[in-house]
């Protein structure tokens, strides 16, 4: 089956175009002009992605993001006419995977949904999940093998993070961001790397997004967030992952 996304923006032709070029790669594309349009739309077709402006009647990207976290993990594109940092932290803080600021290059936005549909599994254009193998995209080296670790277990080909024999609900992004960290225990990353390696070398965010990410992650699989055991910052570098989990 193809791909179900959502785009949805008070701006008609934006929306327009928007379907256009989704439709063209094989995608079933719906729009919406006013956040409840998007939570009726979500909630009766149960798409793989959605494509949300920030600033929309009624309910807003935020607002809409808020509720839906509430329930599922779907994948989330903020679109705002603003770049403030303020507004692109708020985004990825309530939850959002990928952020652009408009006006933005259709094309551009076509290659993200890949990369997130990639690693999610999610039938992307001609890229299709293999049975038996990891998501394309998905990082580091890895073999398809699970990780275990005291307290953490990490299962690569169904994407599952189980903490303290819990399972643990990861956004795409921070589950590629522990596997590829897991992968290599005590391997230090810095921000620039994790950007081009989680989100594509193409692509043009800062390292405030890849921050957001770590904060939100650790916040899901640490004892103590403020005080991590898993995922360790190496001050002016970037971060790490200690085997060892002192917090676990």
């Amino acid at each position: 089956m193809s791909a179900k996304i959502i785009v949805a923006d008070d701006e008609r032709n934006i929306t327009d175009v928007c379907r256009r070029y989704l439709e063209r790669e094989g995608w079933t594309v719906w729009v919406a002009a006013n956040g409840e349009e998007v939570l009726q739309l979500w909630r009766e077709h149960r798409p793989d992605l959605m494509v949300l402006d920030l600033m929309m009647p009624k309910l807003g990207g935020i607002e809409v993001c808020d509720q839906v976290r509430q329930e599922e993990e779907t994948p989330i594109i903020m679109l705002t006419a603003r770049g403030e940092e303020a507004d692109r932290l708020l985004g990825l803080t309530m939850g959002a995977d990928d952020y652009m600021t408009k006006p933005f290059s259709p094309r551009e936005l076509v290659l993200r949904i890949k990369n997130i549909l990639r690693r999610t599994g999610t039938q992307a254009g001609s890229m299709v999940k293999e049975p038996g193998k990891a998501a394309a995209g998905s990082s580091g080296g890895e073999t398809g093998q699970p990780l275990y670790f005291d307290g953490l277990s990490i299962f690569p080909l169904e994407r599952r993070v189980m903490v303290k024999d819990v399972e643990t609900e990861l956004t795409a992004k921070e589950f590629d961001l522990l596997h590829l960290l897991a992968s290599y225990p005590g391997k230090v990353y810095s921000r620039s790397q994790l950007l081009n390696r989680i989100w594509d070398v193409a692509y043009d965010g800062d390292m405030t997004t890849v921050t957001v990410h770590i904060r939100r992650l650790r916040e899901k699989i640490e004892d103590n967030a403020s005080d991590p055991g898993w995922i360790k910052t190496v001050w002016g570098i970037g971060y790490k992952f200690d085997s060892k989990g002192a917090n676990a």
